[in-house]
């Protein structure tokens, strides 16, 4: 981005249309382009187009929030910028799948983490699924891109938290290395509130960056929007129709139809997916909704002889990524500081006494999470016109997930710890380092048994060369649809065991670099 362009951004907030401020019961748009979601993906896409000369409307069914309105407390948060109010999930209700759902996605209430796509799934991806066009040599450029634009770089030794610097000690005693983890953050306030949004606007979210970049190109942004239907006429895409709905009421304000004749899905691994299917669009193959995973995590919480207070600094400093990658058996770990609002439910035993004697003794706990790179077995689906993520963790998945709970386990004690919680549905601890491995290996794989979150969900509408066995081509298109692109994690062939946000930051680039090519203003 040059100078030119930063003169045009305003100073602070975007202007975006709301619910509030509709006033017709029909709402008729035209543009070069539309593009569903507002995310790491869709915001992307709307600069990257929009800075060509073409006219872009983003549509977002989030609310819009300017910084200064965030609370700053998670459970508040989780209600008004959460898809589902933080209560999304799998069918069977034990994997939490939080995703953002306001203007900027989940870029405005992620942790910041940032992840290249390894070379490895590059180069799988190259050999399994036809995409050569997505080398390591093509998409180095585009991680590049997104760094420089977003300040992603690694945590400096004054970002660290108090819990990060006991599993540092835990790593050292474990003889496992220890990686800083990089942020696209520009001098973090420390505050703890990622989970909450930030109210500093130190966190280069697309609420701050790409979405006001697209906006100073003309691109107009409309909040509280949910799209219905892609619309499409002889093999090629030609829109959009959605509902403004008010987000406090429910009720419906407006009817919206949006004339394009490109349409760019970033809703995310569920949503997308689920438009497709309303859309009945895109499906020849059978494979939109399929293929989906999405990283189950387990945290576990060490609980230490002293007050550690592990509520300031980064939330994410440090992690161990040594076992990530084939052959090795696939999990990673990274810190996490916590409020008392995630204390709660992270591991929370029981209710009553001992639900108060663990959140009494909150300022004496540090979180290791160990993150599983899964299978890509999970489904998304309509039933009954319902959304449901048919999704359970695999057996394999399962026992790789022990194997990283026993290491997570050790280095807790390492730094110190007198027990260690892993969350279950009742009270499961492990007393003392020589019974970690006694306990891990005791654990069945049980529905409704774990506590699980996942961040990342990903690769329902799978990428590929091959019509039979893909959603999209390497160019993004939908092959069915022409002029329908997919910007998102939904496009990921596969798993690969990071955080997505950069991943999804540099696959939306090199999608719109091609709708660009193909449509030259």
């Amino acid at each position: 981005m040059g100078k030119h362009m930063h003169k045009h951004v305003a100073a602070k907030g975007l202007i975006v249309t709301q619910a509030a401020d509709v006033k017709e019961e029909s709402i008729h748009l035209k543009a070069d382009a539309v593009v569903v979601g507002s995310g790491a993906g869709g915001a992307v896409a709307a600069y990257e187009l929009a800075k060509t000369g073409k006219r872009v409307i983003v549509l977002e069914a989030g609310r819009y929030l300017t910084s200064d309105k965030f609370p700053e407390m998670l459970a508040v948060s989780m209600g008004l910028l959460y898809q589902d109010h933080g209560m999304q999930s799998n069918a069977d209700g034990d994997i939490a799948m939080l995703q953002g759902a306001c203007v900027g996605g989940s870029t405005v209430v992620n942790a910041s983490v940032c992840f290249r796509i390894p070379d490895h799934y590059l180069e799988k991806w190259g050999k399994e699924f036809g995409l050569t066009d997505l080398s390591p040599a093509v998409m180095h450029p585009y991680f590049e891109r997104v760094e420089r634009n977003l300040h992603i770089t690694a945590c400096g030794p004054n970002e660290t938290s108090p819990g990060a610097e006991l599993i540092k000690k835990g790593f050292a005693k474990e003889g496992l290395p220890e990686g800083a983890a990089k942020r696209n953050m520009r001098d973090c306030a420390l505050t703890g509130f990622c989970f909450a949004g930030c109210a500093t606007d130190r966190k280069q979210s697309m609420l701050v960056t790409y979405l006001p970049w697209a906006q100073a190109h003309g691109a107009k942004i409309y909040a509280d929007t949910h799209v219905t239907k892609v619309l499409a006429e002889n093999g090629k895409a030609r829109g959009v129709l959605a509902e403004v709905i008010d987000p406090d009421t429910g009720k419906k304000m407006a009817d919206l139809r949006v004339d394009a004749p490109i349409v760019v899905l970033a809703a995310g691994a569920v949503q997308t997916p689920l438009l497709l299917l309303k859309s009945g669009l895109a499906n020849s193959s059978g494979q939109v909704g399929k293929n989906f995973a999405c990283h189950p995590t387990l945290s576990l919480v060490g609980e230490f002889p002293e007050e550690v207070n592990d509520f300031h600094g980064a939330t994410h400093s440090l992690f161990m990524d040594r076992d990530i990658l084939p052959p090795k058996p696939g999990y990673l770990l990274l810190n996490a500081i916590q409020d008392p609002v995630e204390a709660s439910i992270q591991v929370g035993p029981k209710t009553g006494k001992p639900y108060l004697d663990y959140m009494i003794r909150y300022r004496n706990t540090v979180r290791l999470i160990c993150l599983v790179h899964d299978k890509n077995k999970g489904e998304i689906r309509l039933e009954n016109g319902n959304k449901v993520v048919d999704y359970n963790v695999d057996d394999e998945d399962f026992e790789i997930m022990k194997v990283g709970l026993k290491t997570t386990a050790r280095v807790l004690f390492g730094g110190g710890a007198s027990k260690v919680r892993i969350p279950a549905s009742s009270d499961l601890t492990i007393a003392s380092i020589a019974e970690v491995d006694k306990v891990i290996d005791g654990l069945k794989n049980e529905r409704k048994r774990y506590r699980y979150v996942s961040f990342h969900p990903q690769g329902s509408c799978r990428m590929g060369a091959d019509p039979k066995k893909s959603v999209v081509n390497a160019m993004g298109e939908t092959h069915d649809v022409k002029n329908l692109y997919i910007a998102d994690a939904s496009l990921m062939p596969t798993s690969t065991g990071y955080n997505t946000q950069e991943s999804v930051y540099a696959l939306s680039s090199y999608v719109s670099d091609r709708i660009n090519e193909a449509h030259r203003s």
